[in-house]
């Protein structure tokens, strides 16, 4: 058994020795048939193996296997999206819950856990974390996913990726990339300017290789701005492989191929599942004709050896796991998970004071713990709120009353809600337990709106009328619309998706056993009207038009000024923090930000700082300020705590599509630590060493750029004072509304206004001059 809690001996994989001959001395000793097929499943969990008569294997088989919130691993004939015939195994919460702890510490113990289970099961890849960002509320995969940020998410993908291989496991990366919706997911084309696709899309992809080498990465289906991912050079080769340095395989998702011999060229190191050799030969093929080099696929299948090799280092057939161990985690992950909204009057936590609880909405007695698709796990167990509230209280004290139907509950409604209401009236507080049904969020396919169902807001509503002392409770994997009750309900927990354990770590958080600390990753919009990718989502005709460039989520509310229903970074607790002594200083590696926080209440709890940054007046459009860094941490009543937050210099760079790379503006900049986006307790600003963009001038560079430049514009004012007179060209320069309207003006059309002294050889001169000295 593996100590979950994260003492057991951990495994550093980044020193994981590959035992026997190197990997292209393997290769060189298969023949093209042996070497196409390794890259390419076996069947539709393995990869190949190559075995020499005699019974020596020269290349073992890897196993793979579903997550990310737990293993999925089925009978090697079981088919990709059936969950039934999986192998027992902890759910924990999904990204959408354990994305909100905003701790890694505890993405890493979860992700080690998982991991324990996959050796058990003789997994050596888990198909996760999912980073994509959160673009639209409505993308049906989101409960996979931790944020609307790419900070968040990459944080926390590189927690979730360390604690899985800490256990010689490897982790999967996905899925790679602008894959944000699940309409048409196999075809569609992503239309991202190159801006938005690194800042938002790329970003957190980036961080995750950087700082946690994944062993592998996964292309998604979809196309990005044309081209299917699984075979898009520039981005399987040129920015995973050499602009960010990963060193691991690329495979497939399932099914995602569409041209096997262009997605090698590019950078696809192995295709899932088995195509049953029809691919292999086309490989063969292309190898023969000369349409295909053969070192590519020399270099593909001496990265599919690699990977075997790393995963049979670390395999152990007499690996097991504490399942009473993994529960006991999933619980606490679930209470870490859990967002308290709303608190008037501090009627939670709840007392067990011997008054009677009224328990309703048939959540809580079944629960809704995750959602469907290939991640859907069969849990080791499921603990139920109502089976909490009772072992709590005693079945004396605890009214039931499940007040809607679910779907496909022929129940009548009316008497439903009348038997709720009846148990609310009587009741002393009453629990309403709200969400989604398991219908409405899914791989696969997208949402059409963001409500909970109308029985259940009908439920609300009447229980609300008979007893004032009400607390609702969400279970969604994604953003629903809370503005129609958000303001008439006392006390809100999102619940989110919170894994096996979910019914019984929302009890502990209600009584108050676990102060609840959880954060929103995702902004709570009032209404689907007011999203960001309103106007362009899904898209139509094959294409969706990412028209919001970088103002993804809470970056598009802070711009426009938007009223939200909750913002980003938004969680309460059952006490209070305060925060002063605000301090910033610098070095190569960007800020450091200083702060002393303080738990001012009576109770433990955990606060999550969170620190923005903002460049006033910038020369690109950016939102007024972004999540730069974070850090949750624990307080006893009366503690107090100096905190020191980095904020990576990396992370305060915008692409700039002139020079096509990362730029740190220089200036002024906004920093701000608080509780929310828009709970900013402490500000500052400090002065920022730019980057120089060093672009050389051309006949299309602008006669504003020309003026600024140190050589070419002292010289070009020289020119045109030969042509036309210095007061004639102080006149026209140095006025500020002319300088306003000719900054943006071409330089290779200027010769047409200055005549014989300025000709287009004349220019082409000062510019070749100016160029020379950068």
């Amino acid at each position: 058994m593996t100590d979950v809690n994260g003492n057991g001996a951990h495994l550093d994989t980044s020193a994981v020795p590959e035992p026997g001959e190197p990997p292209e001395e393997v290769v060189s000793r298969l023949t093209l048939a042996e070497k196409a097929s390794l890259t390419s499943g076996a069947d539709f969990w393995h990869t190949e193996e190559i075995a020499r008569p005699g019974g020596e294997l020269l290349v073992p088989r890897v196993a793979l296997s579903d997550g990310p919130h737990g293993l999925r691993k089925q009978p090697e004939q079981g088919e990709h999206l059936g969950a039934g015939d999986s192998v027992p195994a902890t759910c924990f919460p999904p990204a959408v819950g354990v994305g909100s702890s905003l701790d890694t510490e505890l993405l890493e113990r979860v992700g080690a856990a998982i991991a324990d289970e996959a050796r058990a099961e003789g997994v050596h890849v888990v198909l996760g974390p999912g980073i994509n960002i959160k673009r639209s509320p409505l993308c049906g995969r989101n409960f996979e996913y931790y944020s609307e940020d790419p900070l968040v998410s990459g944080a926390l993908g590189a927690a979730f990726v360390r604690g899985v291989q800490s256990r010689g496991v490897g982790a999967s990366l996905k899925h790679f990339a602008a894959n944000n919706q699940e309409h048409d997911r196999l075809r569609i084309s992503a239309e991202v300017d190159e801006r938005p696709l690194r800042e938002i899309y790329l970003r957190g992809f980036a961080r995750v290789v950087a700082e946690a080498q994944p062993w592998t990465v996964m292309c998604s289906y979809n196309r990005l701005n044309g081209v299917y991912t699984s075979q898009h050079p520039w981005l399987l080769t040129q920015v995973l492989r050499e602009e960010w340095g990963f060193d691991g395989l690329v495979v497939s998702d399932w099914g995602a191929v569409d041209d096997r011999v262009a997605g090698l060229a590019a950078g696809l190191d192995l295709e899932m599942p088995s195509s049953g050799g029809r691919t292999d030969a086309q490989l063969v093929e292309a190898v023969r004709s000369g349409e295909l080099e053969e070192s590519a696929l020399d270099r593909s299948a001496g990265r599919v050896v690699r990977l075997v090799r790393r995963a049979h280092a670390a395999e152990d057939p007499g690996a097991g796991y504490n399942a009473q161990a993994h529960h006991a985690l999933a619980r606490e992950a679930a209470a870490r998970s859990i967002v308290l909204l709303k608190n008037e009057g501090g009627l939670l936590p709840l007392a067990e004071d011997g008054q009677r609880l009224a328990v309703l909405g048939e959540f809580a007695r079944t629960p809704r713990y995750q959602g469907g698709g290939s991640s859907h796990i069969n849990p080791t167990r499921v603990d139920s709120a109502l089976d909490e509230f009772v072992r709590r209280l005693g079945s004396e004290q605890v009214d039931f009353a499940p007040g809607f139907p679910l779907e496909g509950d022929e129940s009548d409604e009316g008497e439903l809600l009348a038997n709720a209401v009846t148990a609310a009236a009587s009741a002393h507080t009453a629990v309403v337990f709200l969400g989604l049904p398991a219908e409405a969020e899914s791989e696969g396919y997208d949402r059409a709106h963001l409500r909970l169902p109308e029985p259940q807001l009908r439920l609300l509503d009447a229980v609300l009328e008979v007893n004032p002392r009400t607390v609702a409770v969400l279970s969604n994997g994604g953003a629903v619309e809370v503005s129609g009750f958000a303001d008439a309900v006392p006390a809100l927990l999102e619940g989110w998706l919170l894994g096996q354990a979910g019914g019984s770590a929302t009890v502990d958080v209600l009584y108050g056993d676990v102060n609840p600390s959880a954060r929103l990753t995702e902004t709570l919009p009032h209404r689907l009207q007011d999203t960001p990718a309103y106007l362009d989502f899904p898209g139509e005709l094959g294409h969706v038009r990412y028209g919001e460039g970088v103002f993804v989520g809470y970056r598009w509310y802070d711009a426009r000024q938007a009223d939200v229903a909750f913002p980003f970074g938004h969680g309460l607790s059952y006490t209070t923090f305060g925060y002063r002594d605000l301090a910033v200083a610098q070095d190569a590696d960007g800020l450091l930000v200083r702060c002393t926080v303080a738990n001012t209440g009576r109770r433990a709890g955990r606060e999550v700082v969170q620190v923005y940054v903002g460049r006033p007046d910038s020369r690109v459009a950016r939102p007024p300020r972004e999540l730069k860094a974070f850090a949750s941490v624990h307080l006893e009543p009366g503690e107090e705590r100096e905190l020191e937050l980095r904020v990576r210099r990396a992370d305060l760079a915008y692409w700039d599509t002139r020079a096509d790379r990362w730029l740190v503006e220089g200036g002024r900049h906004a920093v701000d630590v608080g509780a929310s986006s828009r709970d900013l307790r402490l500000s500052t600003r400090t002065e920022l060493a730019g980057d120089d963009a060093d672009l050389p001038l051309g006949l299309h560079s602008t006669l504003g750029e020309l003026l600024a430049h140190p050589v070419a514009g002292p010289a070009f004012r020289r020119a045109a004072a030969s042509a036309v007179g210095e007061e004639a060209v102080s006149g026209l320069l140095d006025d500020p509304t002319t300088q306003q309207m000719a900054a943006s003006f071409p330089v290779g059309r200027l010769p047409s206004f200055f005549g014989a002294t300025l000709d287009l050889e004349r220019l082409e001169q000062l510019l070749g001059e100016a160029n020379e000295g950068r």
